[in-house]
């Protein structure tokens, strides 16, 4: 009896025709080498990253489609951080014995969407065996022209400090996911339905985060160039810290002009979480932070209007502080790194 591709397995397919068949139906081609030409009038940059089963991710509510979508968001942001158009991925995939083809599958699906959606043009794939849970492993290379990286002003103070889209939301989801998990786990109700459709807009922002792939194009064309840019991961007072340490200036961010996406202060009570807290040390945004020349102020405000101003850069012994509405300069504190 012939198999369907999703009743298919690796000891059906072995390692080589998996690969192939993961292939079929995208525009992208297996067993290539990962490269592209360029005129020479360009500067090429890298970022990998390994997200891991039980550290980075929870297969009991994570969507298998939404986190091979999720890992190419998560890598491409640093690109476009870096004012860099995406041009190669290459992804390798570490399967633990409870996985199948089918699993896979639903893996790489969600990867093909991410990198068509950002204009990859070539995607490269490995499967290896993983003996501690499903890894996947990401590696993007960028493009950044030459004259658009001359371009980019020195940083001032008082230059502007914006962000792409709201913040904090992808960690209330996140609480809202465990809130679940651990509900279900405690009532042992193996038909048990989570209480999800309150919150919807705060887990997709933790479960499929999405940034705008015209970003660096509209950039360019507007001829706005960001002196700094980084992808927002571990919290809002991290990003800002890294940016005081580059630039050597001070940084304000002010409170009330942080942006929150809806019914974040509604779960904040009921979970007893504050969401400022979470906006600034909660993590998993993955939002773009620019710093804009003051003198482009009212042009950015008009050209993008996703983005909200947040604050500015200052002098250097204000250091990276958050003001309250009142006044009250907070120093912003990295929460360092867990090893859990």
């Amino acid at each position: 009896m012939h198999k369907t591709m999703a009743e298919e397995t690796f000891s059906d397919l072995g390692r080589v025709e998996a690969i192939a068949k993961l292939y079929e139906g995208t525009p992208y081609k297996p067993f290539q080498s990962s490269w592209f030409e360029t005129s020479g009038k360009s500067y090429i940059g890298s970022h990998a990253r390994t997200f891991l089963e039980g550290i980075d991710f929870d297969l009991t509510y994570f969507p298998l489609k939404h986190l091979g979508y999720k890992c190419v968001t998560a890598v491409t942001g640093e690109l476009y951080a870096e004012m860099s158009h995406p041009r190669t991925m290459d992804i390798r995939l570490g399967i633990s014995s409870k996985l199948d083809f089918k699993h896979i599958k639903e893996v790489w699906e969600g990867i093909v969407a991410a990198a068509k959606e950002h204009g990859y043009g070539q995607v490269t794939l490995d499967l290896v065996p993983s003996p501690n849970g499903l890894a996947v492993s990401v590696s993007c290379v960028g493009e950044t022209a030459h004259l658009m990286a001359k371009r980019r002003p020195a940083a001032k103070s008082m230059d502007l400090i914006c962000i792409s889209d709201n913040i904090g939301a992808a960690f209330m989801g996140f609480q809202v996911l465990e809130r679940e998990k651990r509900a279900f786990e405690k009532s042992g109700d193996a038909v048990a339905q989570p209480k999800l459709d309150d919150y919807k807009n705060l887990i997709g922002a933790y479960l499929k985060p999405q940034i705008n792939s015209r970003i660096i194009s509209q950039l360019e064309e507007t001829e706005i160039m960001p002196s700094y840019g980084y992808l927002v991961t571990r919290g809002l007072a991290d990003a800002v810290r890294r940016l005081v340490r580059d630039s050597g200036l001070g940084a304000k961010i002010y409170v009330d002009k942080l942006p929150f996406a809806g019914k974040t202060f509604e779960l904040g009570r009921e979970l007893n979480i504050d969401p400022i807290s979470a906006a600034l040390n909660g993590g998993e945004d993955y939002r773009l932070l620019f710093t804009i020349p003051i003198g482009k102020h009212e042009k950015f405000r008009h050209d993008f209007q996703t983005f909200d101003i947040i604050g500015h850069l200052a002098k250097p012994e204000v250091g990276a502080v958050a003001v309250t509405p009142d006044g009250v300069e907070l120093p912003l504190k990295a929460q360092g790194w867990k090893n859990e």
